[in-house]
């Protein structure tokens, strides 16, 4: 069981998106697993049945997710795109690292948006207000210079842009 969350910051897409997808496990995917058991018990012995301890591993994994997505949606607490100078949930930030004492620096400028823990992906340039960076980011605006700390040690950058 998940233990009760605390509120999640959510945008309105990624909460229509979550209710969308556990609709669809409620629904369909249960009953897709419910018929693969069925299916499984009807061959027999069951202790050295593959198929239904791959189908019940399958039915664990579904109602694990159906919970986690309830507890989600029940602590979700939708927000709009922040707009304006300071940096809130929603805001697409461009930064550029600093050297901090000796390090070469190089000049590469990186772009982010801020999102909640659920939307989050590093690669596609959207980390989360939970993260490091995304922690040090918040209520900050264009110009400023901040620093947080990685298991690399601490990072220096300064924000160029805001939006």
């Amino acid at each position: 069981m998940y233990q009760r969350m605390a509120e999640e910051l959510i945008s309105q897409e990624k909460f229509e998106e979550l209710t969308k997808e556990l609709e669809e496990l409620r629904t369909t995917r249960r009953r897709e697993v419910a018929e693969q058991l069925e299916y499984a018990r009807s061959l027999g012995d069951l202790s050295e049945n593959a198929e239904y301890q791959e189908a019940r591993d399958m039915q664990s994994a579904v109602e694990e997710r159906v919970q986690k997505l309830e507890a989600v949606l029940k602590n979700a607490k939708i927000v709009h795109a922040g707009k304006g100078d300071i940096i809130a949930m929603g805001s697409a930030v461009t930064v550029q690292k600093i050297a901090i004492g000796d390090a070469k620096v190089d000049d590469a400028k990186h772009a982010y948006t801020i999102v909640g823990a659920e939307e989050a992906d590093v690669l596609a340039g959207k980390v989360s207000y939970h993260s490091p960076l995304g922690a040090a980011l918040l209520g900050k605006k264009k110009g400023d210079e901040f620093s947080f700390h990685t298991p690399k040690g601490a990072q220096k950058y300064k924000i160029l842009k805001v939006e």
